[in-house]
């Protein structure tokens, strides 16, 4: 079931009544969670529910095994554990993009093979609640958190749907404590879970619907387009995965905050960013610190030599790469960030703190960086390296001013970019745009009300074609 959708919009008033009626029985409630979580995630394909269902298992039981155990004991059910969910990641996911590989290098050596393809449906997800599993076992396993016995709040934990096909990724100190204990109303949390909802719409609708339109005529026939409107499809893209993956965050965020729960921030105005360390301290923060806390820091981190931190920093953004997605560019665009982190490896600065809210001095730094991540999307979003290679490539080859007039879509969309620009600087120190209270041309609350109803006229009426949410396929 996507957010954007009618069945959710019956389904997410249905669900919070029901949900505060059981708010005196913890143990119902959860079980009602869990339930209401497999409905929304059995919407696209029942057969989905299978895999989740073994992955929550598997978790809840060796996470049991794993805190009663002796040392050998507790490294077999861990290894267990990480093994059996990657591999059911692995052949969801990889398997036939490995083997076709695999077939191909043999035919370069003149060695022909012919392996069977699974040509499986990717279930919708499967990474983020795959690597929220793998963290609650790896913790148990470092005695940073116990193992629960309740295993309702357990599986509550793992399906929680506002942020189960994709993300925030939550860890279980962060989220299962808050399952294990009841909740009770809060008026103020709901209305801010309202306002953030209404902003993540916006963001998604307004703002990456009408540059998926434009990014997919420009992409579709990039060949036939001159550098101008390659560097616009380029912008477009650039911002189309913002609004489209923030967007869902900022849904999911304030969704569970309608429920009594805190997820974590996904995004802190990546694009406000100074230089390519902070941006990746602001972009996908649940995932990148996924991989610092259980990749990073247990190769060596940065404590050995600059050699050992350079190949630790390449590793851990192959693999964020390889995590997107069984292609080659997703692999390259890994790379790619990687060797723009490095030269901060290599001077051994120390950046700012990405907690410090940018100034009109440092745009030069934060449009050098913008200008870095968007060259790096152009492989994110190509289809194969020859049409990164392509699109790159006639870039910068000839200009014509004139092209930009035939393509009124895409202006569009610019100006709606701009706009989000703009809120988003202004309101750079908030939590999110729309937490107007403390502005005091906001303070009255009529005039707040004002801009809610703007705002939800403007994704009425302004909004692009639905597009699936990009991260779905992740």
């Amino acid at each position: 079931m996507s957010f954007i959708s009618i069945s959710f919009l019956i389904f997410l008033p249905s669900v919070y009544i029901l949900y505060w009626m059981l708010s005196r029985w913890l143990r119902w409630q959860n079980l009602f969670v869990v339930l209401a979580s497999y409905l929304f995630y059995g919407w696209w394909d029942w057969r989905f529910l299978l895999l989740i269902i073994l992955t929550s298992l598997s978790s809840y039981a060796t996470g049991i095994a794993i805190e009663g155990g002796e040392k050998r004991s507790r490294r077999f059910w861990t290894t267990f554990n990480i093994v059996l969910n990657l591999g059911i990641l692995a052949v969801f996911k990889y398997y036939d993009f490995f083997v076709t590989n695999l077939q191909d290098l043999l035919g370069q050596v003149g060695i022909a093979s012919s392996f069977p393809t699974l040509q499986l449906i990717l279930p919708v997800g499967i990474s983020f609640y795959t690597f929220q599993s793998l963290s609650y076992t790896i913790d148990i396993y470092r005695g940073q958190l116990r193992a629960t016995r309740d295993i309702t709040a357990f599986f509550a934990y793992i399906s929680f749907f506002p942020q189960l096909v994709a993300g925030p990724i939550e860890r279980a100190t962060h989220l299962l404590p808050q399952m294990l204990q009841p909740r009770r109303f809060d008026r103020t949390i709901s209305v801010d879970g309202l306002r953030r909802i209404l902003w993540g719409f916006f963001k998604k609708m307004v703002i990456a619907d009408n540059c998926a339109i434009a990014v997919n005529t420009i992409w579709g026939n990039w060949q036939e387009y001159d550098g101008l409107i390659l560097i616009v499809g380029m912008l477009l893209f650039t911002f189309q995965i913002y609004g489209d993956f923030s967007g869902y965050s900022d849904i999911a965020i304030g969704t569970a905050q309608l429920f009594g729960i805190r997820l974590c921030d996904n995004f802190r105005l990546p694009y406000f960013s100074r230089n390519v360390g902070e941006f990746w301290r602001r972009w996908h923060i649940s995932l990148m610190t996924w991989f610092r806390d259980y990749v990073y820091i247990p190769l060596g981190g940065s404590r050995g030599s600059k050699g050992k931190t350079i190949c630790n920093t390449m590793v851990v953004f192959l693999l964020s790469g390889l995590w997107h997605g069984a292609n080659w560019t997703f692999v390259i665009w890994g790379l790619y960030s990687a060797l723009l982190f490095l030269p901060s490896i290599i001077r051994g600065n120390r950046t700012r703190s990405s907690e410090q809210p940018a100034t009109l001095s440092e745009l030069p730094k934060i449009l050098f960086t913008f200008v870095l991540v968007a060259f790096g999307w152009v492989i994110f979003r190509s289809t194969s390296l020859t049409e990164t290679v392509g699109y790159l490539g006639q870039m910068f080859t000839s200009f014509d001013p004139t092209s930009f007039l035939h393509l009124s879509i895409g202006k569009t969309a610019l100006l709606w970019c701009v706009l989000l620009v703009v809120i988003e600087w202004l309101q750079r120190t908030r939590r999110h745009p729309l937490e107007l209270s403390e502005v005091p041309l906001f303070q009255h609350r009529a005039v707040r009300w004002v801009v809610y109803y703007i705002l939800l006229l403007t994704i009425i009426l302004f909004h692009g074609e639905e597009t699936t949410f990009i991260y779905f396929q992740f």
